[in-house]
């Protein structure tokens, strides 16, 4: 009950807190939470239930009946499989409830959560071969488990990781989890994963038949006298080889279209020049706080740490010849100034709370107060407008984004966050 049902929801608890503020809750990281709570229930669910029923002597009075062991196998991965599905339509069943749309490919996300599932379930198995005792069990799934959060594409987007993080999590079975689900809840379905799925049917299929041969039916079995140990090298190799066929196919580096930037026919007069007080003052200022984890803010007085403080002096002396902060637009002009604080803020890039900083100033030298507050305020009002950048390389910022979406969100909350530091806004009392 506890991998299989509470911890699912706590996952997609802490993932809603994170991104509440974003305009579609939830559904930009459905393939985060899901995979989150297959790995729960499969890396740590599974093998601390098979573990701890052959330490209470259960396995062992289930090979006195004359049941084949594959059937044991079998039913225990049914069993699961039916958990790890029911948790999962737990999740979507409370998402949607809080307000996330139906996903674009309800039955293809049935598919690819199935594909996930058993390859988590193998890869389960394994763990409970390797584990003598429940204590190990936690032990081994956490140095499964953490190393996917962290570094496999699974809390942190892989467009947010650093260089060798990306070439690393091509190696890691939760990377190619996420993309596939994520594929068929935003993206183009089935088709649009048939790497990532073919990459976990590699890994589940050679987990599955490592941890069937090394199956053990007695607490008194202990790994190290264990015979047949050798099946752990196919279970082992089918992780290398999906990352090396991910770097033959060039699929290691997180792949973005180009930013691009169109510059629309300027206005005799632009529309933005007739903001009135009254307009502004109707906008919502409930903001994320400057020291959460969406729109993070650093305060003026505040000194970075010594990398990123050179990062911020490289962005400074680019932002003056920027191309695309210099179009003839003002409008698109701020809009890509804003999309400066917004990539950072959606890759979760370190220092990315002292971005604003810099690009409010840099606004601030660039136009009179009273039009950069219109500006802003035309942004905030028409988020879907113009164009978006998806990647900062030319400023030296690191990371892309996948999808533009996050990006416009996050601009029109740094736009509100810039308007309320220009004119000493403070944002409204929440009602208790």
């Amino acid at each position: 009950m506890v991998y299989g049902s509470v911890f699912p929801l706590i996952y997609l608890a802490v993932f809603w807190v994170l991104y509440r503020h974003e305009k579609i809750p939830l559904m930009h990281h459905a393939g985060e939470w899901l995979t989150v709570g297959v790995l729960g229930g499969a890396s740590l669910g599974l093998p601390t239930t098979l573990v701890g029923e052959r330490e209470r002597g259960v396995w062992r009075r289930f090979r006195l009946t004359p049941v084949a062991l594959w059937h044991v196998v079998a039913s225990t991965i049914a069993a699961r499989y039916v958990i790890i599905l029911g948790a999962g339509a737990l999740q979507l069943a409370v998402a949607l409830a809080v307000g996330m749309p139906v996903p674009g490919h309800p039955l293809a996300l049935w598919a690819a959560l199935s594909v996930v599932t058993l390859a988590f379930i193998g890869l389960g198995l394994v763990i409970a071969a390797l584990a003598d005792t429940v204590p190990a069990v936690q032990g081994i799934g956490q140095c499964v488990f953490l190393p996917m959060l962290v570094v496999g594409g699974v809390a942190v987007p892989v467009a947010g990781l650093p260089e060798w993080a990306q070439q690393f999590s091509a190696f890691l079975p939760g990377r190619y989890a996420v993309e596939a689900l994520q594929a068929c809840v935003t993206g183009g379905g089935l088709g649009a994963a048939r790497f990532p799925l073919a990459a976990l049917a590699v890994i589940g299929l050679a987990a599955g038949a490592a941890g069937a041969k090394l199956f053990r039916w007695d607490a008194s079995q202990r790994f190290l006298t264990l015979r047949g140990k050798v099946w752990l090298v196919p279970a082992l190799a089918a992780w290398l080889a999906v990352g090396l066929w991910a770097g033959l196919r060039s699929r290691v580096a997180v792949v973005t279209p180009p930013a691009v930037v169109v510059a629309p026919m300027p206005l005799p007069e632009p529309a933005w020049m007739k903001l009135t007080d009254t307009d502004i003052d109707a906008l919502d200022f409930h903001v994320p706080s400057d020291g959460g984890v969406v729109a993070p803010f650093a305060a003026a007085d505040e000194p970075p740490d010594e990398n990123t403080a050179l990062l911020l002096v490289d962005v400074a002396a680019a932002l003056p010849t920027w191309a695309p902060g210099r179009v003839d637009d003002d409008e698109q002009a701020v809009r890509n100034l804003l999309c400066v604080c917004a990539v950072p803020d959606v890759v979760q890039l370190s220092g990315e709370r002292y971005v604003p900083l810099l690009v409010l100033d840099h606004l601030s030298q660039r136009y009179p107060k009273d039009q950069l507050v219109k500006l802003l305020a035309w942004v905030a009002l028409h988020p879907d407008d113009g164009t978006v950048l998806l990647d900062l390389n030319e400023l030296g910022i690191p990371g892309s984004v996948g999808d533009s979406n996050q990006v416009r969100e996050r601009s029109y909350l740094y736009a509100l966050k810039f308007i309320m530091r220009l004119t000493g806004r403070k944002p409204p009392a929440r009602i208790k």
